[in-house]
């Protein structure tokens, strides 16, 4: 697969997505959305990754937030920075996905490494959310998956007072899952992914499916039911007597249900 704004690599079972605008603080475009979306739709689409591994370009930045310029004059879609077509393609994807932040996460960089499954971070890493004083906001999954991680009271201060987090602070309130020294993030963070890659896949995507179904309503159950059983279902002795029947139109044999 080939990107713009974003590098794309594949080592054994892990993939990894980096956010290349270092220059402009890792912050993501409209074209870098809709770039990370389709890597990670391909991704899907293959069983050769069993974990993906989101970071940033340089050691400064993991991502300070989204551009906005360059859109639309409109207040209809096209106007709109694509930002959940991003955060959802992470969320529904079947594979755990890692965030190695490898310096600043702000505003919408820290929405993204809140919405990924874990978070590895080097110890110079600073976390923070900006919106309410700089004129913006992030009324979703900012928001309810923060609170997810920290508790409602913690989440609102955080949204509330834009106060900067060191990791170890983050870490503390459980908002990242690991801190490791700076000159060990890309070590670690393989380490990483390559412990929840020993684990069984299929396993691995029911367990996210299950945490998203809380708040993806009758899509997160979806994931579940139509993604996770569906497929087991029409291998089942039960599928394919019914199916033989009502095309035969003849009565099923109940004694092969259950198998």
């Amino acid at each position: 697969m080939s990107f713009s704004q974003i590098l794309f690599e594949e080592d054994g079972p892990i993939a990894k997505i980096t956010l290349n605008r270092p220059e402009n603080g890792n912050m993501f475009t409209e074209t870098m959305c809709h770039e990370i979306r389709d890597c990670i739709e391909g991704i899907r689409r293959e069983t050769r990754t069993r974990v993906v591994v989101l970071t940033g370009a340089g050691d400064r930045f993991f991502c300070i937030g989204g551009q906005k310029d360059g859109m639309e004059k409109t207040n209809l879609y096209a106007g709109t920075l694509p930002v959940l077509e991003m955060y959802e393609a992470i969320d529904k994807l079947q594979k755990p996905v890692v965030a190695s932040v490898n310096g600043f996460a702000v505003g919408g960089g820290n929405v993204l490494q809140v919405v990924c499954d874990v978070t590895i971070a080097k110890e110079s890493a600073v976390f923070r959310q900006v919106g309410p004083m700089m004129g913006s906001f992030d009324a979703g999954y900012g928001t309810w998956y923060l609170e997810d991680l920290v508790g409602k009271k913690r989440a609102k201060e955080i949204w509330y007072c834009n106060k900067k987090m060191s990791a170890a602070e983050a870490k503390e309130i459980g908002m990242i899952n690991r801190v490791v020294p700076d000159d060990q993030l890309e070590e670690k963070t393989k380490e990483f992914a390559l412990e929840i890659a020993e684990r069984g896949s299929f396993a691995l995507a029911a367990i996210k499916g299950a945490f998203n179904a809380r708040h993806g309503g009758v899509g997160g159950l979806s994931r579940v039911t139509h993604d996770l059983l569906l497929t087991q279902y029409l291998g089942s002795e039960e599928h394919k007597e019914l199916n033989e029947s009502f095309n035969s139109r003849k009565s099923p044999d109940p004694s092969k249900f259950g198998h």
